[in-house]
């Protein structure tokens, strides 16, 4: 591996004020393991730091913990940081979010920073904020915030409603259903509906009076197994879930690694189960309808990423068949294999349409009565349009520059709401009337002392290694000197198709940009900035070009002088805490800190755990030797050198982590640990009540927020004062 020829410029300056008072890691014995794979030797000094129940393994990783925190609750800035955080947190409004119209109600997520976990609440058919009432709320249930809402799905005529509850962040969901008028559960809780390896869903039967839902097999299947097999069952309400009746499964080709998601927005008496195959967005379609067989009316080489009921009755997908940008198909009938032949009634354009496939934050396509909602995306900031259901074009949603949808929701009244996120403004709801065209914002706003009126967005463009052109979004204050000696945080991702679209910064980015530094987000290949050319160009045996995307987005922003090595911080988590593992093996030299969040390091091992079986499709599987080959080119872990200078590194991870197991931060921590000569710390906090931060309390991600920010304003020289009087 060809190391970076800079690393003795970046570091070539004292430690920070507080490095000497870090104690040492606690000792770390090696392993003499080695796995020969297609006849490569491939060595785990470290294996041993896998097993989570040797109590060899948990004091060693209580032992980080505590060394991380002396070092953090010694620094000047930790306190008045974290202070900073909860006033500007706590004094910003409630916030509305995944708005859903049934029957005479609006539901709604209600997230109130006062309290540890967002609300399920209701509102009234207008969606009026000063109706609301709350039906299901995590803070009753466990005032310490470790009950959180996985999902929720109301019945058409908002009578009742499901919901998956899980506890710790372990997106371990169990479901229960309320009556709304009265709050009162309906039935017994049924198990196993949610995992964070395929998640979970739901559909309500069009007279709601039973629905389907997702499980996952219990005993007597092995343990192993228990995460994997995801299939579907009908409930009947009033009946034992026991006696549920299967209804899509492996009989009927569902695969181990299949992820499950169910939609009957439109109150059919047939739903769509939109079928994934891993994490890899290639899907199949079946058409499920109570007492009759299933229809699949799509197959996983048909390229449809996504395919429901319209209010019609006919099926709308989204075809990538000869068109990565995207082209809306219908299928007026669902007849078996149908999809392949779907008409198209959209063409592609020149911008690419957004999937998330069902797993996106909205779905893919939002209908009303007459009228299709397609989302685009442009290199990160989105656009929506409007069709007819004939496919005729009829307009688009009126949306600021640089600015993101995530959430469109059709009242009964016939306005449209949807979501307005832009980076220097906190998110509001506008509503769009059809009949007349006009647009009018909404009380379902946030208002936040938060202000980022004194600062402005650029939007430059570096070179990646193979000449593609990669954007960066960059904030900072207006006037801010362009002379290399301003911190810097950059942030990435760059995988699974997600897309890093426009969003409000908040308080972390406040306090960043307070202290005189700036804050920039690469929109890297394996994304779907660009549409799945973008994705497919940073997925499996070209995920190198993901590092290298990251790379040369640093390097502008040193080249340009809105930094320098010595005061770039780097920062991403989950596929991004991988990001953050191979550019600084491959790139020791390049920047001064790190934070990686729940991350991937092990890349020849990570397929072990259950969720890493799911994500085989998007980085490739050991079993197939040009993956392999691409993958332990690669692996952090397996690139870290004894005696290199690396920066300073905080890695976080939860216990209860279910998508990403912790084993990965322990082994790559002990590794850069032992390898290091910088001279600057590498730490492990484990948070022992918290998973992959989804479901995380309030108290839980101010704690994290602030000791990311002090750490990272300790290493890169930056101070805080209190009232916004700091300097770099």
């Amino acid at each position: 591996m060809k190391k970076s020829l800079y690393f003795a410029i970046a570091f070539g300056f004292t430690a920070a004020a507080f490095a000497a008072t870090i104690p040492a890691p606690p000792p770390t014995p090696t392993d003499n393991v080695v796995d020969v794979i297609h006849g490569v030797k491939v060595a785990d000094r470290y294996r041993w730091l896998e097993n989570w129940s040797d109590p060899k393994v948990r004091a060693w990783s209580a032992a980080q913990n505590a060394r991380t925190r002396t070092y953090l609750d010694a620094l000047p800035s930790e306190k008045p940081i974290r202070e900073e955080l909860k006033r500007l947190i706590s004094a910003t409004s409630p916030s509305f979010y995944r708005l859903e119209a049934h029957g005479s109600r609006v539901f709604a997520m209600y997230a109130d920073p006062k309290l540890q976990q967002p609300m399920l609440v209701t509102l009234d058919a207008a969606a009026d904020p000063k109706s609301r009432k709350a039906i299901v709320d995590p803070n009753a249930l466990d005032p310490t915030g470790h009950i959180e809402i996985d999902w929720f799905v109301p019945s058409h005529d908002g009578t009742k409603l499901a919901v998956s509850l899980s506890k710790n962040g372990s997106e371990v969901g169990t479901l229960h259903v309320y009556d709304v008028a009265t709050g009162k559960e309906i039935g017994t809780p049924i198990p196993r509906v949610q995992y964070p390896t395929a998640g979970g869903s739901l559909a309500w039967a069009a007279d709601d009076k039973g629905f389907w839902y997702t499980r996952y097999p219990g005993p007597p299947t092995l343990e192993a197994d228990q995460r994997f097999h995801m299939q579907v069952y009908f409930h009947a309400l009033g009946s034992d879930a026991a006696k549920d009746t299967l209804e899509l499964g492996t009989k009927d080709g569902l695969e181990k690694v299949s992820e499950v998601f169910l939609d009957n927005r439109c109150a059919l008496p047939t739903v769509m189960a939109m079928v994934q195959r891993g994490d890899g967005n290639t899907w199949s379609y079946y058409v499920l309808q109570k007492g009759k067989p299933p229809v699949r009316v799509g197959t996983y080489s048909d390229d449809v990423v996504y395919a429901t009921f319209g209010p019609d009755g006919a099926i709308y997908g989204i075809s990538r068949k000869n068109s990565s940008n995207g082209r809306i198909v219908k299928l007026e009938k669902p007849v078996a294999g149908g999809l392949a032949t779907a008409k198209v009634i959209v063409p592609q354009s020149d911008v690419a349409i957004m999937s998330g496939g069902a797993e996106g934050d909205t779905p893919d396509l939002t209908f009303t009565r007459d009228k299709m909602f397609v989302r685009d995306i442009v290199g990160g900031p989105t656009e929506v349009r409007v069709f007819g259901l004939d496919g005729k074009p009829e307009g688009k949603l009126p949306l600021p520059d640089i600015s993101a949808n995530s959430w469109i929701a059709p009242l009964n009244d016939g306005r449209v709401l949807y979501n307005v996120m832009t980076y220097l403004r906190p998110v509001y709801f506008d509503a769009w009337n059809p009949a007349t065209g006009k647009v009018q914002e909404t009380d379902l706003k946030v208002v936040s002392p938060i202000s980022y009126a004194d600062a402005e967005v650029t939007r430059v463009f570096a070179t990646s290694k193979d000449g593609t052109k990669i954007p960066v979004n960059i904030i900072m204050k207006k006037g801010t000197k362009l002379d290399g000696g301003t911190p810097a945080l950059l942030y990435g991702y760059g995988g699974f198709g997600i897309s890093m679209t426009p969003g409000f910064l908040g308080a972390f980015h406040r306090v960043w940009l307070d202290a005189g530094g700036i804050y920039a987000i690469a929109n890297i290949r394996g994304g779907a900035e660009y549409g799945e050319r973008w994705h497919q160009e940073g997925m499996l045996t070209h995920k190198q070009n993901d590092f290298d995307d990251f790379a040369a987005a640093a390097q502008y922003l040193i080249d340009h002088r809105y930094t320098s090595h010595r005061k770039l911080a780097l920062m991403g988590g989950s596929n991004g805490g991988l990001l953050m593992g191979a550019v600084l093996t491959q790139h020791p030299g390049l920047a001064r800190a790190v934070v990686s969040a729940v991350g991937l390091y092990d890349m020849v091992r990570f397929a072990t755990d259950p969720n890493g079986a799911f994500n085989t499709t998007e980085y490739g599987s050991i079993s197939d030797p040009a993956q392999f080959k691409a993958l332990y080119a690669y692996s952090p872990y397996h690139h870290v050198t004894p005696k290199m200078a690396y920066p300073a590194v905080l890695m976080l991870t939860g216990a209860t982590d279910g998508r990403v197991n912790p084993m990965h931060s322990r082994k790559f921590t002990a590794a850069l640990q032992a390898a290091t000569v910088s001279g600057h710390p590498i730490l492990l906090r484990t948070s022992m009540k918290s998973g992959h931060g989804i479901g995380s309390s309030l108290s839980e991600r101010i704690a994290e927020m602030s000791d990311e920010l002090s750490f990272l304003f300790d290493q890169i020289g930056m101070t805080w004062k209190a009232g916004g009087e700091n300097a770099r």
